[in-house]
């Protein structure tokens, strides 16, 4: 097949396309004809090799955490999927980015999402989902989310919308207007965040979420005033000197799946900025890293 591979540790430079050996599934994975994969930070920060020490991998190797596709092989044991359903969700920690991958966490698509949009919803779906989980029951409360403007922060707020919450998001000036438009109070981050909150929520904030690439985890803390209401994405070491909680994606096709019914209902629309063909992949890669928002990069053209 023809994928996307990185022979040494770097700057997107290193990223070409090229052959590699085709994938296939395995017990409880579906196989993919791939169609689109988006960029996550986690492929940008694997593919500079800033986290080689514990999280190495076999060069030369494919990036890509999520994918969106057309199922062609099915594993042992999996049930409730076929050959030809279109799917999206997770593969390994790094190897969608071709014309195959193994995906060991899906859904099936909503027939409302284009190809990028879905692309888009994997790692998204699966962080956001693990995040909102460790609040339990959010009906009335008051939920803010740092950052909600982004991959992340688009299901976070569809997902704490869904639970009943009123939302109040963060994000630049320039996309006050798009957070509007997903239903929440919008204010912009940095300085002065506990003062406005006081006036858009005078009762208080019951929880927040941590999903901005920002120090602002213990001004978070101590707007809510309790570290086990603080989820973060981000600051594992803020979490662990606070107490608020640390959450990852995990590899399971429930918390894909939440994503996924929330789109079937039209209640998430995930965020898509910019979108490049396979052989661009250095310059997805460098759009991603340079804060240009959500880029997927397109594997095969579709209908």
């Amino acid at each position: 097949m023809k994928a996307a591979r990185f022979h040494s540790y770097g700057e997107p430079r290193v990223l070409t396309v090229e052959d590699a050996p085709d994938p296939h599934a395995i017990p409880g994975s579906v196989r993919i004809a791939v169609q689109a994969v988006s960029v996550n930070p986690i492929d940008y920060i694997i593919r500079a090799g800033s986290v080689r020490e514990f999280l190495p991998l076999d060069l030369p190797a494919v990036p890509g955490r999520d994918a969106v596709g057309i199922v062609d092989e099915v594993g042992d044991g999996v049930e409730g999927t076929s050959v030809g359903d279109r799917v999206f969700g997770l593969g390994g920690v790094s190897d969608t980015s071709g014309e195959y991958a193994v995906l060991t966490a899906w859904s099936h698509a909503p027939s409302g999402w284009s190809t990028a949009q879905a692309a888009a919803a994997g790692l998204a779906s699966a962080t956001a989902a693990a995040a909102i989980e460790e609040f339990g029951d959010l009906d009335g409360q008051t939920v803010l989310i740092e950052g909600a403007s982004g991959a992340v922060g688009t299901a976070a707020v569809a997902m704490a919308l869904a639970a009943g919450a009123t939302v109040i998001g963060t994000g630049g000036q320039r996309n006050l207007d798009y957070l509007t438009a997903l239903g929440i109070t919008a204010t912009v981050y940095g300085d002065g965040l506990a003062e406005r909150l006081v006036q858009l929520a005078p009762e208080g904030i019951g929880a927040a979420v941590h999903l901005a690439p920002s120090a602002s985890l213990p001004d978070l803390v101590q707007i809510v005033g309790d570290p086990a209401r603080v989820v973060t994405v981000i600051d594992d070491e803020g979490a662990a000197q606070l107490g608020a909680k640390k959450v990852d994606a995990r590899n399971e096709s429930a918390l894909i799946e939440r994503g996924a019914q929330l789109g079937e209902r039209g209640l998430y629309t995930p965020r898509v900025d910019l979108e490049l063909p396979l052989e661009d992949i250095a310059e997805a890669h460098d759009n991603a890293e340079s804060g240009k928002g959500k880029v997927v990069v397109i594997v095969a053209t579709t209908d």
